[in-house]
């Protein structure tokens, strides 16, 4: 599994709040707050509060005749790995029977029959992505033939927009890499997690330090622009040394991108079944795992900075000096989303929409056997979806743009909708403030979130979850 373009761990219910006390930023000031790592919110809604849809409210056709399609994203999902990560609950399987991926790619040619046709002419693309799973569980001739879907099927000129791929080490071979260099990929996602073999152990990704850099110097030599390396802080045995052995380890390639990850362990998980056996021998409390990873993200922070590098949201990181690829960090919450494969999403400004989700594995294997039974028809409507109203809308603006280290203009907010944030947002802006969220020192008119802001993103984000998306969240039968 990999996390750089479409991101790791995902929680389905808000944590409950606390306290946490004086914090290694303000070690003097003790006040209310709540746990610092509830929900990643990398895309809002989640798909735990989509629902059902009737065939007849959602026809392709009709959700995208109104819709601008000049500059659309596009993004093709991969459900395959050759192992499952114990930290992922991203909809994933195991491998792949004789025949898997030559019938997947053949629903996802039928489904881009069904998608071009419902955007219709004029329909333009201006960034793609392919995601997981890991894109490069494909052999070299199926990349080939998913460049193919892209570049003829679907009218995407790969060589002229930005292109993000995720990789695992084992699957960053020669062959691979050609083809996908050839093909205009711009951006590699590479997910390492951990350079110290035990750590990997500890989270159940199999794998060697040494094939790891061999893996990096197969990228490096492909020459693709961009170079992320994802990275994971949280593990258990790990500590404030071994994390920066790991961080070192990544530097010396001098990756345009690095990402930090927090480590979560979700239900349906090998963690979580891990964990949930032996909850009364773990000798770390969620309090004091917390303040760990607290400490450990700040430590990473801090020397990334120190490193040249400027951070872009709590979890990524960008070289000062990188290449302008346009590629940047991939797009996948604007409107005007197409979505295709599996376990993809699709956004237009009134609808989200999917196919049906799980994390456990036998429910995910069923979902890809009803996928690639499909024939063109069948991918002519939506299947799951939640339909966003005025009040979603800004709220999702207002998670976009505020979980980004630049903040939010105001007037950039006011220009869409006609109102203010802090008057729409009013008692949730006053508990950031209080909390000392916000950064106040910026220009005026510039809604930002401070250093502690930042590192508290995955507790402010679920907070500005509407009550109706908390409800479909909560009540969401996990499977």
């Amino acid at each position: 599994m990999t996390t750089g373009t479409t991101p790791a761990p995902t929680g389905t219910t808000p944590a409950p709040t606390g306290t946490t006390g004086a914090s290694a930023d303000h070690p003097h000031r003790s006040e209310p707050a709540v746990r610092p790592y509830q929900n990643y919110v990398y895309a809002y809604p989640h798909k735990t509060a989509y629902r059902p849809l009737p065939p007849a409210d959602a026809a392709l056709r009709t959700l995208w005749a109104d819709e601008p399609k000049d500059a659309l994203s596009l993004y093709f999902h991969i459900p395959f790995c050759e192992v499952r990560c114990g930290f992922c609950n991203l909809f994933t399987r195991i491998g792949a029977p004789d025949g898997l991926t030559t019938a997947y790619l053949d629903a996802l040619e039928r489904q881009a029959t069904a998608v071009r046709e419902a955007l219709g002419d004029g329909a333009g693309f201006a960034n793609a992505a392919f995601g997981g799973g890991t894109p490069t569980f494909l052999t070299a001739a199926e990349l080939e033939r998913l460049c193919d879907l892209a570049e003829h099927r679907l009218g995407a000129d790969l060589t002229a927009i930005p292109l993000s791929v995720e990789a695992s080490p084992a699957t960053a071979t020669a062959d691979r890499l050609a083809v996908l260099a050839a093909r205009g990929t711009t951006r590699l996602s590479l997910g390492v997690q951990s350079f110290v073999d035990a750590e990997a152990r500890s989270a159940v990704r199999p794998q060697r330090r040494q094939d790891v850099e061999a893996a990096l110097g197969r990228i490096r030599d492909a020459g693709i622009p961009v170079l992320n390396i994802d990275l994971i802080y949280g593990i258990d045995g790990q500590t404030e040394e071994s994390w920066r052995r790991s961080l070192d380890a990544a530097l010396a390639w001098r990756p345009e991108e690095l990402y930090l990850y927090p480590l979560y362990v979700r239900p349906l998980t090998g963690l979580g079944r891990h964990h949930a056996g032996a909850a009364t021998a773990h000798p770390e409390s969620d309090a004091d795992w917390d303040e760990r990873r607290l400490r450990l993200y700040r430590r990473g922070r801090d020397h990334l900075l120190a490193h040249g590098y400027e951070q872009v949201s709590m979890r990524m990181f960008r070289r000062t000096d990188a290449p302008d690829t346009g590629a940047g960090d991939y797009a996948c919450q604007t409107d005007g989303m197409v979505g295709l494969g599996c376990g993809a999403r699709s956004y237009t400004s009134e609808l989200h929409y999917s196919f049906d989700y799980a994390v456990d594995m036998r429910q995910i294997r069923r979902i890809v056997d009803d996928y690639t039974a499909r024939g063109t028809d069948g991918f002519r409507h939506a299947d799951f979806g939640r339909h966003m109203d005025a009040e979603e809308a800004r709220r999702r603006h207002l998670l976009q743009s505020l979980l980004q280290a630049e903040g939010l203009p105001a007037e950039d907010y006011r220009a869409r909708f006609g109102t203010s944030a802090t008057e729409d947002f009013a008692a949730e802006f006053d508990r950031f403030a209080a909390r000392g969220w916000l950064d106040d020192s910026v220009a005026p008119g510039i809604l930002r979130l401070s250093p502690e802001g930042l590192a508290h993103s995955d507790a402010l984000g679920p907070e500005l979850f509407s009550a109706a998306v908390r409800e479909h969240m909560a009540t969401y039968e996990t499977k």
